[in-house]
């Protein structure tokens, strides 16, 4: 098993932690219902944009975010 977090799970927790709904999440990154969808169930995985964007909401959580942070970026602090 690899080292790397599950990004589905990892993204899941992002947005109940935000208290979105997968549409509401999806609008504040600028893709889809669907592609939020496919994310979470581990059918498909976010663009480099895309992660890019999450990066930036993980930020914005301040400390709240900052251990989804190290596990979505663990070569970031």
């Amino acid at each position: 098993m690899s080292a790397q977090p599950d990004m589905a799970k990892l993204i899941r927790e992002l947005r109940e932690r935000l208290g979105l709904t997968q549409e509401k999440f999806a609008a504040k990154l600028g893709v889809t219902f669907p592609t939020i969808n496919r994310w979470e169930n581990g059918r498909a995985k976010p663009s480099p944009l895309a992660l890019q964007k999450i990066e930036e909401l993980l930020r914005s959580m301040g400390t709240d975010g900052g251990d989804l942070l190290k596990q979505f970026f663990p070569e970031q602090e």
